[in-house]
């Protein structure tokens, strides 16, 4: 079948004062584009404003039926590994649209760019752009191609990669391969990342700053499996261990939070651990504790409890007292209504899409890849100080011992390994990562459907670990991933 699809742009991009159908805008008006100021307007729509965690989370093991609830096609189609039938916001279609808007927006960006003369402030927002488009690409091809290998990339089919400004309501392009979307990926990366200074932003936490862009990086080089550069991009982003005081502190302030104080605090830009925050339409804050597939009392206990190489429970704050709403408050909505007087609007979850506990535990299993475990240890003793009431490094610290007694292994690697994706497991509970760590290292997932015998299995193989593509590219041309 044709590996090429008319790409359909159906999202909207905010432009300027009001909001405009991108494809709409001819060429004229796109020539408005004529001062850095404009441009940094449009780059503030650059980034996916979708909602991945709603299927992300629903998907991995960190989900279970608790047999009571809210059944709702965002989330049941995921944990029954099935397609979802829904282009609402927390579905698959509507992140890869939010996605590819984002493109559109960056790419457009840069061609008004290419047209001004260079100087700092151009040369800023050109490195944003690169890097943000490098993102939503990572995300599309994370969660709609197979994931990275070095034996089948050059062969998996990957996502569009977009680099030019739509001038035509239709298009074609290529979907190449995943090894072809990650070399993309890199060259828009490395071109950006050393052009974004932070003085440019009024908010730097709303756009790809430096310690975001390296984070990113991290992120990335993580998943090509090139260690040496994911532990390099940890290190500019967080030079000498400094990273500890830019993690949450759970046992410290965060402990003294009630439980609205919590949830305001926890995606707020003044917050240090979030590098990257994007304003996100969703229902997912106000939906995800009474959802019926969600954390129940086994997973609490296995994930948030003190099953785990140190043998101390860490100081997270569980609300709810059953299982049926058991949560952790991360998600503060804001409500826009559609005026003053109106009763109906839409509700947004700032998300915190990059944060510096995820930098912390992509640099420690760099490490353990590398064969540094003596860093990898200490890393994780520098997250514990932050997580364990009255930390006693004494007694509470994280030893190779304790790994290798705990996991039952004689083999260093995989204890610290199994470490690391346990404690980032609870760390990021509620926000979809643990997928990505599911994706990486081909860790099955076992779903029970209460009223039956057999729990649903999906395998390390299984098609359906890939999302599958929106039925408006499929009708345009591009080959369904298999299922």
């Amino acid at each position: 079948m044709n590996n090429t699809f008319r790409y359909i742009a159906l999202c909207m991009l905010i432009v300027f004062s009001g909001c405009e159908k991108y494809l709409e805008q001819t060429p004229d008006q796109r020539a408005t584009l004529n001062t850095t100021e404009k441009i940094a307007e449009l780059l503030a729509t650059a980034y996916p404003k979708g909602d991945y965690i709603t299927f992300a989370e629903s998907i991995s093991d960190n989900a279970a039926d608790k047999g009571g609830g809210t059944v709702d096609p965002l989330n049941q189609g995921p944990y029954q590994f099935a397609d979802v039938q829904s282009k609402e916001e927390g579905s698959p279609d509507f992140y890869w649209n939010s996605c590819y808007s984002a493109i559109a927006a960056a790419n457009e960006a840069l061609h008004a760019l290419s047209r001004l003369p260079e100087q700092e402030a151009s040369a800023n927002l050109r490195g944003e752009a690169l890097v943000a488009r490098a993102y939503a690409h990572f995300m599309l091809v994370t969660f709609f191609s197979k994931v990275y290998d070095p034996a089948t990339a050059s062969t998996d089919p990957g996502i569009p990669y977009v680099t030019e400004p739509e001038t035509v309501v239709t298009a074609r392009y290529q979907r190449k391969t995943v090894q072809y979307v990650y070399d993309m990926i890199e060259k828009d990366l490395l071109e950006g990342l050393p052009l974004i200074k932070d003085s440019f932003y009024k908010i730097p936490k709303f756009h790809f700053n430096t310690l975001a862009a390296n984070a990113f990086a991290c992120r990335f080089y993580l998943f090509k499996h090139d260690y040496a550069r994911a532990v390099t991009h940890a290190n500019v982003a967080f030079p000498d261990q400094t990273i500890k005081s830019y993690l949450r502190p759970w046992n410290t302030t965060y402990a003294a939070y009630t439980y609205y104080e919590l949830q305001a605090a926890y995606t707020r830009s003044s917050e240090n651990a979030n590098l990257l925050l994007v304003e996100t339409p969703s229902t997912w804050g106000r939906s995800f504790a009474g959802y019926r597939y969600g954390l129940n009392t086994a997973t609490l206990s296995q994930v948030l409890g003190i099953n785990n190489p140190v043998g101390t429970a860490l100081a997270y704050q569980v609300y709810g007292g059953t299982e049926l709403v058991y949560n952790i408050p991360k998600f503060y909505e804001h409500f826009v209504r559609e005026d003053a007087n109106a009763q109906i609007g839409d509700p947004y979850n700032m998300v915190p899409v990059l944060t510096s506990e995820e930098v912390l535990f992509n640099k420690a299993e760099a490490s353990v890849e590398l064969g540094n475990y003596a860093d990898a240890v200490d890393l994780i003793n520098i997250f514990l100080s932050t997580r364990i009431e009255d930390y006693d490094p004494g007694s509470d610290a994280l030893t190779a011992a304790k790994a290798l007694s705990f996991y039952k292994t004689a083999d260093i690697k995989t204890a610290l390994i199994q470490t690391i994706l346990n404690f980032k497991r609870g760390e990021f509970m509620h926000e979809g990562l643990r997928w990505f760590d599911m994706l990486r290292h081909d860790i099955p997932v076992s779903h029970n459907v209460l009223g039956t015998t057999t729990p649903i299995i999906l395998g390390p193989n299984d098609p359906r670990r890939v999302f599958q593509i929106p039925q408006e590219a499929t009708q345009a041309g591009i080959e369904r991933n298999p299922r």
